[in-house]
């Protein structure tokens, strides 16, 4: 089997001026022969060797992914967003939808690290869809995944235009539209090496302002600042919940908002140089990012600012940033410049994000044999025409001069509305069907480089949190809070629903594979696309690596455990 070290990234080295090594970079990519008949196989397993063998550039270090895990995708959702589920929930129930979208988070990054870390390939979860459970299920989520972060990247680049205006209101919100489009597509330009440097140093300065402002608040609280002591009179008056259960339940869909695009470590995991080391380290850091950034977060929100805040409740852009307001009421002039500072790079990041998330998803689909088009991968490794695909409907974002963008976004996110908890359910469950595939096919979790350390319990319980968390926003979408029956409102929320179902049906009935529902798991494929291929190999170094473990102290054992 042909490895990356074969494939010929000779962009970078061929001969001639600058300008003839960058154009010959965007030729399709030489791979060397390794020998293997395809024509004998099915489309499963042309698929699964193709997302094995996908020519993706192997450029990113353990720091890029520890950055990413840590920080990458903290954006508008916590530092804007949370201020519409704190006046919605009150601070009890802002804290409470954090507290179980955060659970089924880390179980969903845990289960997709075991998967991930053992099949490090095109479109990780997206591919292991189809090896582990069935490809209609890789096709009709990985078009509503794909879909999401291609709608996000023309919605960031509009608020980043309305982030500016915080500052200068005179400047048509196209130019800076403009500006910001030129930057994205440009570092998408320079390759996965360039995603990751950027989002390294975007998420070290969102880390430290999220830190800073946790310090800050408790300050305040404390005393400091013009309003005296406050402690938690907010959460005796106005109170700690509004409207009681259905408030909760709405700030479940702000809070999965908030933390969407977890998973997005593991889908590089294909462009990692050693995935086995690597990636298990970076998402064990979600633990930490969810315990700090937006559990002691949302606990210092609800302490500074009421629910029923006027600002929180009518303003808009950064004037109803929930950070803003806390330090505003606090005295504190200069810090919403700051604030404001933050929140315009947390989108940039998000808007980078967003090119490469769905950039790499159609390149997987695509060489799954689901898509056409977006298979070709450059010599410097990009997958250049998802890239350029991505760029042209970021066009949208010129929108940002049209009155009614707002509306026009809604429904566009409407299509993949409740996609986010199906895709984070999958996952969970394709973990469980690759334990119970090892089970059947005799094999056991000493050849898995790295073990969930939830196990089977984060997996299921993940799943049945999220299914009851659908429930929950699909409720709330019949009857919003404090208004009849909408219809408009459920379309809205819920439109992902009925366009799942019809993708998943239309492509049984194309491919005439409605049966069997779910690929036997004695059929499936445990081997290909590993990056350890000598098992008994593998399986004396994990040995040794827990010999050696249990040699050390309980507090190292707890480090190793959390790190």
């Amino acid at each position: 089997m042909a490895s990356h070290d074969q494939y010929s990234y000779r962009g970078s080295m061929e001969q001639g001026n600058v300008f003839q090594r960058f154009t010959n970079s965007f030729k399709r990519i030489d791979l060397e022969d390794d020998g293997i008949d395809t024509s004998e196989m099915t489309e499963l397993e042309k698929s699964i060797y193709a997302t094995a063998n996908h020519p993706l550039a192997r450029r990113l270090k353990t720091r890029h992914l520890f950055w990413i895990a840590f920080g990458g995708v903290i954006g508008s959702g916590l530092f804007v967003g949370s201020g519409f589920s704190l006046s919605q929930a009150g601070p009890a129930g802002f804290l409470i939808g954090y507290i179980v979208i955060g659970y089924a988070m880390l179980c969903v990054v845990l289960s997709l690290s075991e998967i991930a870390t053992q099949f490090a390939v095109s479109g990780s979860f997206v591919s292991l869809f189809s090896r582990m459970i069935h490809p209609s299920w890789s096709f009709t989520l990985g078009i509503l995944y794909s879909l999401s972060w291609l709608i996000s990247f023309p919605s960031e680049l509009i608020a980043c235009s309305m982030t500016i205006k915080y500052w200068n209101s005179s400047v048509n919100p196209c130019v800076w539209v403009a500006v910001f489009y030129v930057f994205i597509f440009t570092v998408n330009l320079f390759g996965v090496r360039g995603y990751g440097d950027i989002e390294m140093g975007i998420s070290i300065i969102k880390i430290l302002a999220v830190i800073g402002f946790i310090i800050l608040g408790i300050c305040i609280i404390c005393g400091v600042g013009d309003q005296g002591y406050i402690g938690g009179q907010y959460w005796h008056n106005p109170g700690a919940f509004n409207h009681g259960f259905k408030g909760v339940c709405a700030s479940f869909i702000s809070a999965a908002f908030t933390f969407g695009g977890t998973e997005l470590v593991a889908l590089a995991a294909a462009e990692t140089a050693n995935p086995r080391h690597s990636l298990p380290k970076a998402t064990k850091q979600v633990f930490w990012r969810i315990t700090i950034f937006y559990f002691l977060t949302a606990i210092v929100i609800g302490c500074l600012v009421p629910y029923t805040n006027e600002q929180l409740i009518n303003g808009t852009g950064i004037t109803a940033s929930p950070f803003v307001i806390a330090v505003s009421n606090g005295g504190i002039k200069v810090v919403p410049h700051i604030m404001n500072a933050v929140v315009l790079l947390a989108i940039v990041s998000v808007a980078n994000s967003s090119v490469y998330g769905c950039s790499r998803t159609l390149a997987s689909l695509s060489a799954q044999g689901l898509l056409p088009w977006f298979d070709y991968i450059d010599k410097e490794g990009r997958p250049i025409v998802a890239i350029m695909f991505t760029n042209v409907i970021g066009l949208l974002g010129f929108l940002a001069a049209y009155e009614d963008e707002d509306r026009v976004f809604t429904w566009f996110f409407s299509i993949c509305s409740l996609s986010s908890f199906f895709i984070w359910g999958s996952i969970c469950f394709t973990h469980v069907r690759f334990r119970m595939a090892l089970r059947a096919q005799g094999r056991g979790v000493e050849e898995v480089a790295f073990v969930s350390p939830l196990g089977l319990f984060g997996s299921i319980s993940g799943i049945i949190i999220l299914f009851l968390v659908i429930c929950a926003e699909i409720w709330t979408s019949i009857w919003p809070i404090g208004e009849s029956a909408d219809v408009v409102t459920f379309w809205q929320n819920c439109l992902s629903l009925p366009l799942m179902l019809v993708m998943w049906f239309l492509f049984n009935l194309y491919k005439k594979s409605f049966y069997p529902f779910f690929i036997p798991l004695e059929e499936i494929d445990l081997d290909t696309g590993r990056r350890d291929v000598d098992v008994e190999l593998l399986k004396q170094e994990i040995a040794d690596e827990k010999l050696e473990l249990q040699s050390k102290p309980f507090y190292y054992k707890i480090y190793k455990f959390f790190c």
